[in-house]
């Protein structure tokens, strides 16, 4: 028979069982951005970030991870197309009038007029 006794001269006073650590916790993505961001600081210690947020250095690092693997515009790409807004206007081109939109737009409803390089327009 197996003696389960603590065989010690520390006397313990009390003794607290956890059985249940309660829900999962739960981080928005602005959240782990932050967080991520914190450690790319030069000088940074990942462990006391984590353990200031209650987290384990390995969560972290999973992030830190997964935020490498996002893709990354390129940096001579715009962060976006400036849409201008402007009242229907005829433009002439050369001295020509561009014929209007097959499509008649109903009263109070805005388009969208898309134009390329070249000249080159859609309307929706």
């Amino acid at each position: 028979m197996l003696d389960h006794t603590l065989k010690s001269d520390v006397t313990v006073l009390r003794l607290e069982v956890i059985a249940e650590t309660g829900r999962r916790r739960w981080f928005s993505k602005y959240d782990k951005a932050r967080i991520v961001d914190e450690t790319l600081v030069p000088g940074a210690v990942v462990s006391e970030i984590a353990r200031r947020h209650g987290l384990t250095p390995q969560r972290v690092f999973t992030w830190r991870r997964q935020a490498r693997r996002l893709p990354t515009p390129m940096a001579d790409d715009p962060p976006f197309v400036p849409a201008v807004v402007d009242a229907m206007a005829p433009v002439a081109v050369a001295g020509h009038e561009l014929k209007t939109a097959r499509r008649k737009a109903k009263p109070g409803v805005g388009g969208i007029e898309t134009e390329a390089e070249g000249g080159r327009r859609v309307n929706s």
